[in-house]
């Protein structure tokens, strides 16, 4: 099967699961992101995360399709456009901690004066090609002409609904920002602009922005893919900014696991201020657990993180997965009820919604 024929086979699960086929397939041992010596969580090929979990394939694609209504509930019907009712303009700077969501898992921080972008997407579909794979309904929270002036981007992982080639190539163009990746991410983002200046570090490591801001990159768990023959090449991570107003706690895409995770960063950095967090493409679980979390272990790991206050992200704009689109806002609830956490203490955010603090 010709490769623009496969893509249009694929559902837009594999897409996301498996990884899209628009990168090049490298050499059999060989990796073409990145060359650095072992550690406890790169083999010379392959990063891994503590106890990871073996890698999906086309097999498991099909038992998930195969038990759809049957052991699992059928894939819920979204809407073609589910508009959010919020649309942020924001200012200029901001001296405190400004967060935006500007859909999915991609946010606007405004923290002591500077402008972070965190996964920006401003792509209609998550996918490597324009005319398959999950597509965005509901329009950025933030229009891409109405961002103030962009310092830095953070990047925490190589799927299509994180890392978007082109809309970080027209922000360096347009603002020279510092981007800043987990290692062998960089070699991706210049194949978008060859210009463009990535810095990268690993987990453990962090990168100092000056003026009591810093950026520091933690495990996650989860993987990484751009196409079939690429998986776990390059690094994944969450991120804590350590800031003159705060910590904030950043994950990208991760699973639970036991929650190490989350209490290593109390550990290290102390209760977030504020805990950005993914509720959303978490069904079937049996698929999902090893790199997504649930609703419920959302508010455990915000919980065992110590946060003040959290926001979930990564659900309503792009479907994944098999939950219906109000879903994890639902499951959020129940679980913050069990918990006995005010409803106010984890808010399921929409495009365009601003926390201020």
């Amino acid at each position: 099967m010709k490769r623009n024929n496969l893509i249009t086979a694929l559902s837009a699960a594999t897409v996301m699961t498996l990884g899209g086929v628009g990168y090049a397939a490298h050499k059999r041992g060989r990796n073409p992101y990145y060359r650095g010596p072992k550690s406890d969580h790169f083999d010379g090929l392959r990063f891994h995360g503590p106890d990871q979990p073996a890698d999906k394939t086309v097999s498991d694609i099909a038992r998930w399709r195969k038990l759809r209504g049957v052991e699992s509930p059928p894939r819920a019907l979204w809407p073609k456009a589910e508009p959010s009712p919020f649309r942020d303009r924001p200012p200029e700077r901001f001296p405190g901690l400004r967060v935006t969501l500007i859909g999915h898992a991609s946010y606007l921080f405004q923290v002591a004066g500077r402008n972070i972008l965190v996964d920006p997407v401003y792509a209609r579909r998550a996918s490597p090609v324009r005319f398959a794979g999950p597509k965005r309904v509901n329009a950025p929270g933030i229009a891409y002409a109405d961002l103030p002036p962009i310092d830095v981007v953070l990047i925490t992982h190589n799927h299509y609904d994180h890392l978007d080639g082109p809309t970080v190539a027209r922000l360096w163009q347009a603002h020279q920002p510092l981007i800043l990746a987990p290692l062998g991410n960089d070699a991706i983002l210049r194949a978008y602009d060859d210009t463009m200046h990535v810095e990268t570090r690993d987990w453990g490591e962090s990168f100092d922005l000056g003026g009591g801001l810093t950026v520091h990159m933690t495990p996650a768990n989860h993987w990484s893919a751009r196409g079939l023959n690429d998986k776990r090449m390059a690094l994944w991570c969450s991120f804590v900014l350590t800031t003159p107003v705060g910590v904030h706690y950043h994950s990208g895409d991760t699973a639970f696991r036991g929650g190490s995770i989350f209490r290593e960063a109390r550990a290290r950095f102390g209760p977030p201020r504020l805990a950005t967090l993914p509720i959303g493409a978490y069904e079937p679980r049996w698929f999902m657990r090893d790199q997504h979390m649930d609703p419920a272990e959302a508010v455990a790991a915000g919980l065992l993180l110590g946060a003040d206050r959290m926001l979930g992200h990564h659900w309503g704009t792009f479907q994944l997965t098999d939950e219906g689109i109000a879903e994890p806002v639902a499951a959020l609830a129940a679980a913050c009820a069990e918990q006995g956490l005010a409803p106010e203490r984890f808010e399921a955010f929409r495009p365009g919604q601003v926390w201020e603090g």
